[in-house]
């Protein structure tokens, strides 16, 4: 019930295309042009409501979570970054701040991939891939930085570990629609 819910007012103009379909499905007929117009969006809504519905699955729902804290986490170090920049004495004021900036549009990534998984979208999943497979090399030059910069590391790459695990899984690759290569 959520998922149709939060389909037809995510979709808009795909829930108002739906029904017509579903009339045409009904009364196999069609009206020439119009019909396989409207065609496609009934494999669509057909696709989506076989795919993804019913209620999210717990490891969807962690893996998002997951994700978004990832992205959150880049997002504070971007603005500290910023902030030390404009603000504070940092070497190269104008390094902190292109650094800082870079870093804050570097959390988008994970902050929409956390959204799209939160939504179910079949897209999302690639994206959020991206950034645990990117926090790997991340993970080991925080690693290598020494002191608490170690346990920031370890942290990191047990997030991108469980992430991975979780969008890999059977359960979240049909919860987003996505059926294996025969």
């Amino acid at each position: 019930m959520q998922a149709g819910g939060a389909k037809a007012g995510s979709g808009g103009k795909s829930g108002k295309a739906e029904k017509p379909a579903k009339a045409e499905k009904a009364g196999k007929g069609g009206s020439g042009g119009k019909a396989g117009g409207k065609r496609p969006d009934a494999k669509a809504g057909a696709t989506a409501s076989s795919g993804p519905s019913g209620p999210r699955p717990a490891r969807l729902s962690a893996a998002a979570v997951l994700t978004a804290v990832e992205g959150v986490a880049l997002a504070a170090l971007g603005i500290y970054m910023l902030v030390d920049g404009l603000a504070g004495s940092p070497d190269s004021p104008r390094q902190a701040e292109t650094g800082g900036l870079t870093v804050i549009a570097l959390a988008v990534l994970p902050l929409v991939a956390a959204r799209g998984l939160w939504l179910r979208r079949r897209w999302s999943r690639g994206p959020s891939l991206i950034t645990q497979i990117v926090a790997f090399p991340v993970a080991w030059t925080l690693i290598n930085g020494g002191g608490a910069l170690i346990a920031a590391g370890v942290g990191l790459a047990v997030v991108a570990i469980a992430v991975l695990g979780l969008l890999v899984n059977p359960t979240a690759t049909e919860a987003l629609g996505i059926t294996p290569r025969e």
